[in-house]
């Protein structure tokens, strides 16, 4: 017999409140074209993207997560004080320790709560939002900040014309506590490691340290890139609307819903047209809001949840208490979805 006296947290767990902070600088595609052959239309087309933001050196990932943090902390109603767990996610850290977690939790006024960095791409944030969920019903911790947050302008090699119009940065996040009843369905997530290649860093870091430059990828003036994110676009597109459609169905009937229940859908704001296109496969009433946060936001990865749930409610197309699905995927490849009602 355990000697072990069981945990005990709250019910349920629910979003509390929301947050969101995008740079200043707006990037129009003109930008983009002064170093890939392509055009505006091309862009449009091919991704939804007419603007991105990029964040200045003074808006550093830290000082991102902080503006958004404070915004989810009132949006919730509680103090920082309160706060007692912050999951950062992100790949766009480039200290690989200590966990720029711990910088934000200490910048928020949080006290002394756990504090920890996860890589999971563009799934990120549900990988994080599961997380909060579980430590909530476990009774580790009463109220959990949820960050997605990337400069993915550090990571863009804007010569690659597969991938240089796709990034923008910005930070999202959520206040998750505890609630009596479920407002945060059951999670369908996993990974496809096979498929690895086919969203990934240019070079690994250590590259930089046996001073070979054979290995290392060039500009046009030949000199040494700085790593970038690359992806095979057909491979990755053809899986995001294949197999995501069928992850975002399963996360419905985990949480006994059709969608016909749905007020919201938030994907990841990966490409307008994978969106439409699992709109279209999900067969989406035409009463379900969907965010479209990439048309002016583009793709900031663990961020762009967080972000294009928070510009909804401020413009008034969601509200609070909708039930929203929502779902990301990306680099692993690995995959999150599940439903959960508003702040």
């Amino acid at each position: 017999m355990s000697k072990i006296k069981p945990s005990k947290g709250a019910p349920y767990a629910r979003i509390l409140g929301v947050g969101g902070y995008r740079p200043t600088r707006v990037v129009p595609n003109e930008v983009i074209l002064e170093k890939i052959d392509s055009t505006d239309e091309w862009i449009r087309s091919r991704s939804g993207i007419s603007t991105r933001h990029w964040a200045s050196p003074e808006e550093t990932v830290t000082a991102m997560s902080v503006e958004a943090s404070g915004k989810a902390i009132a949006d919730a109603g509680i103090t920082a004080e309160q706060i007692g767990a912050v999951i950062v996610s992100t790949v766009s850290h480039f200290k690989q320790t200590p966990a720029v977690a711990t910088e934000i939790a200490d910048k928020v006024g949080a006290g002394k709560p756990a504090a920890f960095d996860i890589s999971a791409g563009c799934a990120g944030f549900g990988y994080g939002l599961t997380l909060a969920k579980g430590m909530i019903v476990e009774g580790s911790a009463e109220y959990v900040l949820v960050i997605g947050v990337e400069r993915l302008s550090d990571l863009t090699d804007l010569e690659d014309r597969a991938t240089a119009f796709l990034f923008g940065d910005g930070a999202g996040a959520v206040i998750v506590g505890p609630s009596d009843e479920p407002h945060i369905g059951p999670t369908v997530w996993g990974s496809e490691g096979d498929k690895s290649e086919t969203i990934k860093q240019t070079v690994p870091w250590n590259d930089f340290r046996v001073g070979d430059v054979s290995k290392l990828p060039l500009n046009e003036q030949g000199e040494v890139k700085f790593p970038a994110i690359t992806q095979e676009g057909q491979a990755v597109f053809r899986w995001a609307v294949f197999e995501m459609a069928k992850v975002a169905q399963q996360a419905l009937d985990a949480a006994g819903i059709t969608a016909d229940d749905l007020d919201v859908f938030i994907p990841h704001q990966a490409n307008m047209r994978i969106i439409d296109s699992m709109v279209k496969t999900l067969k989406l009433p035409e009463h379900v809001t969907v965010a479209r946060d990439v048309e002016t936001t583009g793709n900031t990865s663990a961020a762009s949840i967080p972000l294009a749930m928070e510009r909804l409610l401020a413009t008034g197309q969601a509200k609070s208490g909708d039930t929203a699905l929502v779902i990301g995927f990306g680099a692993g490849l690995v995959y999150a979805a599940t439903v959960v009602t508003l702040p």
